[in-house]
């Protein structure tokens, strides 16, 4: 008997369990107006931001522009899915492909380009757009 009335305990428990998840409930945050304007400063702070830092994959460094551009015109034939573009750090033309937020994503990529690129490696770029993150 007492196992009966148990069962029944516990039925009734799963059905009101199931009633109130399947129930379109609303939940209302109520915080005070300090937080409200920290929130929104973090926000609009967020949003001014021009560059946020990630990471690229390097795939070559050369003081010879024309080898550079002979690289870039390559990799955009075989890649052409993947971003790449080049910067002039003096006196290096340095050839960088798309653009991670961290680092084991720029390495999944780097695997993929190692059969091409075995000198390629990821690098820490602090100029990367919000925007590039997410192509």
């Amino acid at each position: 008997m007492k196992l009966s009335i148990q069962l029944l305990r516990f039925g009734i428990f799963c059905c009101l369990f199931v009633f109130s998840v399947s129930s379109n409930a609303q939940v209302t945050v109520k915080a005070e107006g300090r937080i409200d304007e920290l929130m929104t400063t973090y926000m609009e702070i967020n949003k001014s931001m021009a560059f946020v830092s990630g990471w690229r994959i390097q795939l070559m460094a050369t003081t010879d522009r024309q080898r550079m551009e002979s690289a870039l015109q390559q990799f955009r034939a075989l890649y052409p899915s993947i971003p790449i573009d080049w910067v002039h750090v003096s006196p290096y033309f340095k050839l960088r492909a798309g653009a991670y937020a961290n680092k084991l994503e720029a390495m999944r990529i780097l695997y993929i380009l190692k059969k091409d690129y075995p000198s390629a490696y990821p690098a820490v770029d602090n100029q990367i757009r919000p925007a590039e993150l997410l192509n």
